[in-house]
């Protein structure tokens, strides 16, 4: 590494990822945090992504590599460009963001040029495979992804797992060389003094105009969120479920929920509401609006949103899988659910909506946990990361059975 500024120099950074805006998702919004604190740390970074992509982001240049659409996202296409930048910026080390397919030419683009190499491994791509495919064929596809994903991340020299459950399962199916490294929170964008502000007053008037305990969910509506298990919060008393975010399961889930509310025995809720896609300013006043955040899907690496709502002061309640297990302190910031229990979700969630008391000792304990959860202290072990890997021999090419 540049050796001439800070306490290893001036570090040149090639991030390769498969999203990027104007996309918004858990990967882009990695990227960005990163990227942007790598700037105000006095690092230099080059972002190859796919198009459409902005020609710059943070003062760093962006390079564009042909997308084609893939179920809503736009896959990027490896070409040459990215060899062609890389050639041009010299990087120490390439941050690969979730690799799958540039991601999966960086690397091997990398190892050619001698370039270390930190993969970031976010998305389960293996139980989203399985979960869209019946039975043994899901399975079987899902055991031909992690053949894919073990000999890919084999090329780095490092893979970066955001949670200990993903951790665990990745040194289960073989990935060599991994660690953990978890994700920051943007607590000067969301924290409590949020659900004050007169934006948010005022939705909250709206979306609960008798005074109902608001349900909040934020995160692409899509089958592998598994939304449809929210249908057990939609009959307690007294509740409206709010949710943020778009995707193809919008019709399908927007039908379901509102049959759950409208055939509840009694008085029934208001209908569940669709605020759309959010981001800054106006995805801190959805937040701050709602009381408890549910969180339904049992495939997260980590869970982003959950930090963000606990940031915000608000209990969570998500499933006891994957990410969530490391962020929800079970008890003391929110409930954790067997998702293999029918009607658990219901149980986790109705002590919280009858105590007022509990919610906002739940948000307190939650927003204690998140305080140091900076992307500033996160990046800062990322460059550790990136360090090491700078630092080791390089990595011999090999075949990966």
């Amino acid at each position: 590494m540049h050796r001439n500024e800070g306490r290893w120099g001036t570090v040149r950074v090639a991030m390769v990822t498969e999203s990027f805006l104007p996309s918004l998702n858990g990967v882009t919004t990695s990227v960005c945090r990163v990227a942007e604190c790598l700037r105000q740390q006095g690092h230099k970074a080059l972002i190859i992504a796919p198009s459409p992509a902005p020609t710059s982001f943070a003062g760093h240049p962006v390079r564009a590599v042909p997308a084609v659409p893939v179920r809503g996202f736009n896959a990027g296409v490896p070409t040459n460009t990215m060899i062609r930048a890389l050639r041009d910026f010299k990087p120490d080390v390439m941050h690969v963001a979730s690799p799958f397919l540039i991601g999966a030419r960086g690397l091997h683009v990398a190892q050619d040029m001698g370039i270390p190499t930190v993969a970031i491994y976010q998305t389960d791509m293996p139980s989203y495979v399985e979960q869209h495919g019946p039975g043994a064929i899901g399975r079987g596809a899902a055991e031909i992804v992690w053949h894919w994903v073990r000999r890919m991340h084999s090329q780095a020299n490092l893979t970066l797992a955001p949670s200990q459950p993903t951790l665990d399962e990745l040194r289960m199916h073989g990935v060599p060389r991994t660690a953990l490294w978890g994700r920051g929170v943007d607590t000067g964008l969301f924290h409590p003094e949020w659900r004050d502000e007169a934006g948010s007053v005022a939705l909250r008037e709206t979306l609960a105009p008798n005074g109902e305990v608001l349900l909040g969910y934020v995160g692409r509506l899509a089958p592998e969120k598994e939304l449809h298990r929210l249908v057990e919060v939609a009959s307690i008393p007294h509740t409206r479920l709010v949710l943020v975010g778009e995707g193809p399961s919008r019709a399908d889930i927007g039908a379901l929920l509102s049959e759950a509310v409208a055939s509840r025995t009694g008085r029934p809720n208001l209908p569940p509401v669709f605020l759309g896609r959010r981001s800054g300013d106006d995805l801190a006043r959805a937040y701050g609006a709602m009381d408890i955040f549910v969180h339904t899907g049992t495939k997260e690496t980590f869970g982003q949103t959950l930090q963000e709502a606990a940031a915000m002061g608000l209990p969570v309640v998500a499933p006891a899988r994957g990410g969530p297990v490391d962020l929800v302190d079970h008890g003391r910031t929110g409930h954790l659910f067997d998702p293999d229990v029918a009607g658990d979700l219901h149980r986790m969630t109705a002590p919280i909506v009858e105590d007022p008391v509990l919610r906002t000792s739940m948000g307190a304990a939650g927003m204690a946990r998140v305080r140091e959860r900076s992307w500033n202290a996160l990046t800062e072990q990322l460059l550790e990361h990136y360090r090491s890997v700078a630092d080791a021999p390089a990595l011999a090419r090999r075949s990966v059975a």
